[in-house]
């Protein structure tokens, strides 16, 4: 098994082919779409491919280390970017195939319509192992 994260994006502009942004759904819409990430992590979860999963808030800051001791702090990340990562699911499959095919489905959750939204995902896998560095 390998553990993959799957990036969920916001963009305040269309990022997919049935793409509307967020702000412009209903409330049916905006719950039709929930409903269909929650069903999906439901599944994973009967077939132990399901790690963990969370949204996110706009709101954010900007940390870095000033090297001397007190990091600077900075408001971020900041809507005009108009990309900003809405939330991530962590799964656990047994091939790369596997992660891509469920990769695929998640990018079907219905948008504004109900259409699917068709957005794109990023998929990152997990280090099995941390990098070491040899002499």
């Amino acid at each position: 098994m390998a553990k993959y994260l799957l990036l969920k994006h916001y963009r305040g502009a269309p990022a997919s082919v049935n793409d509307v942004p967020m702000d412009q759904w209903t409330p049916e819409e905006v719950t039709a779409h929930v409903r269909y990430m929650d069903d999906f992590a439901a599944r994973l979860r009967t077939t132990g491919e399901y790690v963990d999963s969370r949204a996110l808030t706009t709101q954010g800051t900007w940390v870095r280390s000033d090297g001397a001791g007190r990091p600077p702090v900075t408001d971020g990340p900041f809507a005009e970017t108009k990309d900003l990562i809405a939330g991530w699911m962590i799964i656990d499959v047994d091939t790369y195939d596997r992660a891509i095919e469920l990769a695929g489905e998640l990018s079907a959750a219905p948008g504004r319509g109900g259409e699917p939204v068709q957005e794109w995902l990023e998929l990152r896998p997990f280090y099995a192992e941390l990098p070491t560095v040899t002499e």
